[in-house]
């Protein structure tokens, strides 16, 4: 750890220009230099599946394997569709990426679809987001001036376009194939799985969808080689067959209760306690942690007892959390009550569901209706057994969703009932015996 260099956010946080020019002088487009003079598109989807790099946008699904999955010889076009949206809560890498640094996002866009053999890329951009898309744009025609996009790049036979579109802020186009439904002017609906979006996706043709920090990746990969990649995170488990291990370094977004909130770029597989004591500062206010949200609030709740837990891509699993998520940890302190931390979550999670499935639309209301009860003082201890029970019968796991918004708006309700239980209980206790001795005052 003490001999690891921010590369991700080498140039932000020397404060560097974010234009062309300088990103030039800073050694930029030499991967793509390397990638469209020295090796084939074949040669760079091989540096990338060798390296282990896993998605950085939430599912953590290897990015190499991913591209591999593209039909042979399909006669295009192929699409690459960039996941600029950003939803999750809490979470802000991409942004800091695209305003501070977006020739680096660039330069992994046009690299990622020269290995995909990708014409068109479209970035699809969190509305909210107006910098990011000022600043985005104002480097595309940069590129453009300068023969690094459109026909004959660098001369030699590839042509790419990038285009931004702008979502409407919903969190479901955060999933792929909502994200292509919105891109092609339709309601932000996921659509059904298979075909998936490698054989049938944007405008019914090959799609690779990925995202900003994965990209950004991609740029240093073939820059530095899979080995210097795979030097820095943690090896699969070899107990675990799954595991595909965590590798190269991750942009950790901390929040919440800690004196130093930001942004910070570490190799995957460090502990929660040690981002949030030497990178965050502290707990704010000389208290203590009660909780924290290892990676979006998708991801679930870890306890105070569990931040020795590595965030790595399996590390929050082996505590009853969905996975890493985006890294976004949000802490909240002994004085927080949990009972608000799970209404204001499933209050988030009932506003964003689509709709469109029927376990997920009805689950996450009644689970906001539950909690708006439990939080006015008229729970029933049962209504506990209710939400865990809701929790595990919603999503793509158990099988009644088309989309994982269910996975990830039910486990944070399960998550929090097994692990603060007696808080929960007495929140209910304490307000029921609250209303009795209010009624014996009236009478």
């Amino acid at each position: 750890m003490a001999d690891f260099e921010p590369v991700l956010l080498r140039r932000i946080l020397k404060k560097a220009s974010p234009w062309l020019d300088a990103y030039r002088a800073d050694g930029g487009y030499r991967a793509l230099q390397k990638a469209v003079h020295e090796m084939t598109p074949a040669q760079v989807v091989d540096t990338v599946k060798t390296s282990g790099l896993r998605g950085r946008g939430g599912a953590g699904f290897p990015t190499g394997l991913k591209w591999t999955f593209l039909p042979k010889d399909h006669p295009g076009p192929i699409y690459m569709c960039i996941n600029a949206d950003e939803s999750e809560p809490c979470t802000f890498n991409n942004r800091i990426l695209m305003e501070e640094d977006p020739h680096q996002v660039l330069e992994g866009i046009i690299l990622s679809c020269y290995a995909t053999r990708a014409s068109t890329a479209y970035v699809y951009l969190r509305y909210e987001y107006g910098r990011s898309y000022r600043v985005m744009q104002q480097a595309i025609d940069e590129l453009y001036n300068n023969n690094l996009l459109g026909r004959n790049i660098l001369g030699r036979d590839f042509h790419l376009d990038i285009y931004l579109h702008r979502g409407a802020a919903a969190y479901i186009c955060g999933e792929e194939t909502a994200l292509l439904e919105s891109l092609e002017g339709k309601r932000g609906w996921p659509r059904i799985k298979p075909p998936f979006p490698a054989v049938e996706g944007a405008f019914r043709k090959p799609t690779v969808v990925n995202n900003i920090e994965t990209v950004a990746c991609v740029t240093h990969i073939v820059d530095r080689g899979a080995d210097w990649f795979k030097s820095m995170g943690v090896p699969p488990d070899p107990k675990n067959p799954r595991d595909t291990g965590s590798y190269g370094p991750k942009l950790y977004c901390i929040s919440g209760h800690v004196n130093k909130p930001g942004c910070v770029e570490l190799p995957l597989g460090i502990t929660l306690r040690e981002l949030i004591d030497k990178y965050g500062g502290g707990v704010w206010k000389g208290r203590k942690a009660k909780g924290a949200i290892p990676g979006g609030i998708s991801m679930g709740i870890m306890t105070e007892a569990e931040f020795d837990t590595p965030l790595d891509f399996a590390g929050p699993a082996k505590v009853g959390c969905l996975g890493l998520g985006t890294a976004a940890v949000t802490v909240f302190d002994e004085e927080t009550s949990i009972v608000d931390v799970l209404y204001n979550i499933c209050r988030f999670f009932a506003h964003e569901s689509c709709g469109q499935c029927t376990p997920c639309r009805e689950g996450t209301g009644w689970m906001l209706k539950i909690m708006e009860r439990i939080r006015r003082g008229q729970g029933r201890l049962e209504d506990l057994n209710i939400l865990e029970v809701a929790g595990d019968q919603m999503g793509i796991i158990p099988g009644t969703t088309i989309c994982g918004l269910a996975d990830g708006a039910g486990w944070p309700v399960k998550n929090a009932i097994r692990k603060f239980r007696g808080e929960f209980e007495q929140y209910i206790r304490g307000a029921k015996k609250s209303r009795l001795l209010e009624l014996v005052k009236t009478h």
